[in-house]
């Protein structure tokens, strides 16, 4: 039994679920002037389970190519631990409670009188991901493009789940992490590329490592950086920066580009794990100076 509730729990992977549902917490932290203890319990676990069932049905489709790769070959599914029914209803169920729960988040302002904004922005993630994401990724790399928006929610339904809008600034929190996934992906692509070409993934731009990924990698991470202190200059309630703050994100963003630069002129695999280490810590990091920002401010 024990055993059988850990293969259900590897479905739902905890860590990068937690670092999605902590996007959402930013989210709504930044944009909240009255905190609302329940409606921020309902984002977290809402989120978390949200997350875990588009990660589940992910592992579902990708079962006989995740037996191909060191990373994925001890996952539930492709051990034979677990049934595709047993993870298909798992993963339904989870997704639909999670659904539910976002679904009490500010119910007045809802979408064809059937879904909360939060509860909408939660099901559009899950469809991205699994039917959209997970399949691309084995035809082009323009996945990694789609993979980016589901991606980029969770920062954007946490601002929507404190104010019950979209607003400028909604659409900037969804697009510095939107930007973010590139560098990100490119990262990740790299390091794995061997295990992703085996398994038929398709994930690093130009099809090989090299300054294309690398150039890429740059352009992004300063459209990224040039956004993330736009709000500096704003004039508006919600995220507006104070200097110091600005000049944070400013000297973060200026240490994450040179690791894209350092990839691009040394472009070796220990420099792209040094720009994967660099791109975990760097979005929560700019998440909590908003934060910090947002109350003392």
């Amino acid at each position: 039994m024990i055993h059988t509730l850990k293969y259900y729990a590897q479905l739902l992977k905890f860590r990068l679920s937690f670092t999605v549902v902590f996007s959402a917490m930013s989210g709504y932290l930044i944009g909240i002037d009255d905190f609302s203890t329940s409606d921020f319990l309902l984002l977290i676990f809402g989120g978390f389970l949200v997350t875990g069932s588009a990660n589940g049905f992910n592992q579902i489709l990708e079962r006989n190519f995740d037996k191909l790769m060191e990373r994925t070959a001890e996952r539930p599914l492709p051990l034979g631990k677990l049934s595709v029914t047993q993870a298909f209803i798992f993963s339904f169920i989870t997704g639909a409670l999670g659904l539910y729960l976002l679904n009490f988040i500010h119910p007045q302002g809802s979408f064809f009188g059937l879904f909360s904004k939060s509860s909408f922005f939660g099901l559009l993630s899950i469809l991205l991901y699994v039917l959209a994401y997970t399949p691309m990724k084995r035809i082009s790399t323009f996945s990694v493009f789609v993979g980016a928006i589901p991606g980029a929610i969770p920062f954007l339904l946490g601002w929507v789940a404190a104010t019950d809008n979209f607003e400028l600034v909604g659409g900037t929190l969804f697009a510095i992490q939107f930007l973010w996934q590139f560098p990100h992906f490119i990262a990740i692509a790299w390091v794995l590329d061997v295990e992703y070409k085996n398994a038929g993934f398709k994930m690093l731009f130009g099809g090989q490592k090299g300054t294309y990924p690398a150039f890429l990698a740059i352009i992004t991470s300063i459209a990224m950086v040039v956004l993330s202190v736009v709000p500096y200059f704003w004039n508006t309630t919600g995220l507006v920066l104070t200097t110091y703050s600005f000049v944070a994100i400013l000297a973060l963003g200026w240490w994450f580009i040179n690791k894209t630069v350092q990839l691009y002129q040394n472009p070796r695999d220990e420099q792209a794990k040094k720009l994967m280490i660099a791109s975990i810590i760097y979005l929560p990091v700019t998440q909590i100076i908003y934060i910090v920002d947002r109350f003392l401010h």
